[in-house]
């Protein structure tokens, strides 16, 4: 198995894939990740145009460090095909990953994937494009597990709890919140996908939280999805770049005291010790494993 890319991913920042002037702004924005929409934002009278401006700004705007997504249609559509061809012929080597929505098994993901690999062939791309699929159908969430394991290329599920909570019936009245329900109406989706994720080596990431301007609540939800195992969330407006990257990065002193934590595990281990305590904590193999997912996110945002 190919070792998948190392990718930041504390805030995905969505773009309408139709406006040059917020896809100038999202590359010289703070946000990990930056995906030029071609699905929702996109009227279907506009779409074609939107590819174009997409290429044109992937191909010409500074990027710096960001990654560079780009959300095409979903398989189930006339415009799939079609967006993933001339988004990759047109800007391939400046892209990193295809976002799918809705893919409801593995087949569909799999239909992306061998898309893909014919397009990388014909072109001679040295770089392969990620892909990262939208977790947001009822009969996706039954499929998770084999969705997550349906091909070497995908890095990344979200759970796009606005098309989920639809297709579920649910009762929300502003996509990401979770009131009138005693507890989070999200925690089981957002956990199992979560799990399935993590179990295939990938990253799992929580979709939108509609009422930007409410910074207290959606920083709430991040440190939910946080805590769950997710690697990040969706900023659907610039005021959210800022929150997310805060809330899923860890702060200095949680790096220091797990990279200590470590280095006292390594140091009792080799003088044939288990366990050892630590300013007051238990340190053995299994916290120097939990302590270690700490570190690597450090390594990964450069701390």
């Amino acid at each position: 198995m190919s070792k998948k890319p190392m990718r930041l991913r504390r805030s995905q920042l969505a773009v309408p894939g139709v406006s040059e002037k917020m896809l100038t702004k999202a590359a010289a924005s703070a946000a990990d990740h930056v995906f030029c929409d071609l699905e929702d934002a996109v009227a279907p009278s506009a779409k074609a145009g939107a590819r174009d401006t997409i290429a044109d700004a992937l191909n010409n705007l500074d990027w710096g460090n960001t990654v560079r997504c780009v959300r095409v249609n979903d398989v189930g559509t006339e415009w799939c095909y079609e967006d993933i061809i001339s988004v990759v012929e047109k800007a391939g080597k400046n892209l990193d990953t295809i976002m799918l929505p809705k893919p409801m098994n593995a087949s569909d993901v799999q239909f992306a994937d061998k898309l893909l690999n014919q397009l990388e062939m014909k072109l001679g791309l040295e770089r392969k494009i990620g892909l990262e699929v939208l977790i947001e159908e009822v009969e996706a969430m039954q499929n998770v597990v084999e969705i997550a394991n349906s091909c070497e290329r995908l890095e990344c599920m979200i759970f796009g709890m606005g098309d989920y909570a639809a297709s579920q019936g649910l009762v929300v009245k502003n996509i990401g919140r979770t009131d009138g329900y005693p507890g989070d109406i999200f925690h089981y989706p957002r956990y199992h996908m979560t799990i399935a994720a993590r179990a295939a080596g990938i990253d799992a990431v929580d979709g939108p939280f509609a009422d930007f301007k409410n910074d207290e609540a959606y920083r709430v939800e991040c440190q939910r999805a946080l805590t769950l195992g997710m690697v990040g969330k969706w900023a659907i407006h610039p005021a959210q770049i800022d929150p997310a990257l805060e809330i899923f990065s860890p702060s200095q002193n949680d790096v220091d005291f797990a990279r200590e934590i470590i280095e006292v595990y390594e140091k009792a281990a080799s003088e044939g010790l288990g366990s050892v305590g630590h300013k007051g904590v238990m340190v053995d193999a299994a916290s120097a494993r939990l302590f270690q997912n700490t570190v690597n996110r450090a390594d990964l945002i450069g701390m």
